[in-house]
């Protein structure tokens, strides 16, 4: 292949990438910007509470449950060649907070919610019901993605701290009820080794993780193709771009809240 088509393809690429970034941005600022600007619409956001809060509670609680216990495991395994079998409750309690219950809830959120608002909108947007909305002077991203990005904010942090506490109950069941820890001693070594810090940065992350999600499926419903196929497209996009920038943001907060 001629080095220069190779290099220009490459820029082409870079350059896409950017401009696409950019156009996420300006949309998620756009979109954080009308929450705080009237009207509202109460019921399209206690919806969107019921949607991303109340009905992902499940998946959340067995992803955190099943996640506990067998980390529990894996550190005991792990620990036993070491005879530091002792710290069980100490890592599954910062394991859990720290990574691996706001990872987890933000995954979890992307799969179910943002797939579900990005098929949403593009359906509607398929379907001419956007234009409708713009018909009848509503503003498409106040009635529609407003309320989901303000329900997202609220209710992710709400289920990560759900998920950490769920996530610590899986590893203390399996160690006091396999591994032979002392209930008491457990639960005191997991109260005594948490940090506010570890708390703070564990609901920052939901937050972050939350907002990441309903911005994606808006944003790539907003602009989804016609047909089917664009259907199709924007929510396996949403899903995908939601779940990269999950973990991207994860590793930076982590490096705000935890660098030496």
């Amino acid at each position: 292949m001629n080095p220069v088509v190779a290099l220009g393809g490459l820029g082409r690429a870079v350059l896409t990438l950017f401009a696409n970034f950019g156009k996420v941005a300006i949309f998620a600022l756009d979109a954080i910007s009308h929450i705080f600007r009237p009207p509202y619409y109460p019921r399209e956001f206690a919806v969107a509470l019921m949607n991303i809060g109340w009905l992902s509670l499940p998946v959340v609680g067995l992803t955190a449950i099943f996640t506990g216990g067998a980390l529990a495991l894996q550190i005991y395994a792990g620990g036993a060649r070491f005879n530091a079998e002792a710290v069980v409750p100490q890592i599954v309690a910062i394991g859990m907070v720290r990574e691996l219950g706001p990872v987890l809830v933000g995954l979890m959120i992307a799969a179910r919610v943002t797939s579900s608002i990005a098929a949403e909108i593009a359906t509607m947007k398929v379907t001419e019901q956007i234009d409708a909305l713009v018909t009848l002077s509503t503003h498409p991203m106040k009635y529609l993605t407003a309320p989901r990005v303000l329900a997202a904010l609220i209710t992710v942090p709400l289920l990560v701290g759900i998920g950490d506490i769920i996530g610590i109950a899986g590893g203390y069941v399996v160690a006091t009820q396999n591994l032979g820890f002392n209930a008491a001693t457990y639960l005191q070594n997991t109260v005594n080794f948490l940090e506010t810090k570890d708390i703070v940065s564990s609901l920052v992350k939901g937050a972050a993780f939350g907002l990441i999600a309903a911005i994606m499926g808006c944003y790539y419903g907003m602009n989804s193709g016609r047909g089917a196929q664009g259907v199709g497209r924007a929510t396996k996009s949403s899903v995908e771009s939601a779940a990269i920038m999950i973990l991207a943001a994860n590793f930076i907060l982590t490096g705000v809240f935890f660098s030496v």
